[in-house]
């Protein structure tokens, strides 16, 4: 019995350690470093390992590359302006692809975001490639183009 429980509780200790915030389920992915570094630039890296939920509409590297270098440095380094340009790609609560509608949605930036559904799922002007990476205190929707606030 001693050696079932002693199992027993491995097992669960390991199940403890699987579970992965939205930062920690991110750069697991492997094509998110650039949003982890920006993430990291803002000082949003404790918010979002945070109780949450959050969904987060998450560019990758891909999508950051379509922004120009110079452009990109510049918002790298304009702490504020990148906070900003985050926070517009996160709403509060955890929105599953399937509970996705139309209209506008309030980001915990301030601003709203247009979600659209016709043709697949954009926010603004990004497309979502892939919905539903499940987080331990979140979700994550991969778009592929950078979001900015109006």
């Amino acid at each position: 019995m001693k050696k079932f429980l002693m199992v027993a509780a491995l097992s669960l200790s390991a199940v403890a350690v699987q579970a992965k915030d939205i930062v920690d389920t991110a750069v697991a992915a492997g094509n998110f470093k650039t949003l982890a570094t920006a993430l990291t630039a803002a000082g949003l890296i404790d918010t979002l390992k945070g109780k949450g939920p959050f969904t987060v509409f998450a560019p990758t590297d891909e999508a950051f590359a379509k922004v120009p270098k110079a452009d990109l440095d510049a918002l790298l380094a304009d702490k504020a302006k990148l906070t900003a340009v985050l926070t517009y790609h996160v709403v509060p609560g955890k929105v599953m692809a399937k509970d996705v509608k139309a209209g506008k949605v309030k980001t915990v930036q301030g601003s709203e975001i247009t979600v659209t559904t016709a043709g697949g799922v954009m926010v603004d002007k990004a497309r979502v490639t892939a919905t539903d990476i499940v987080a331990d205190n979140g979700v994550i929707h991969v778009i592929d183009s950078v979001i900015m606030p109006k």
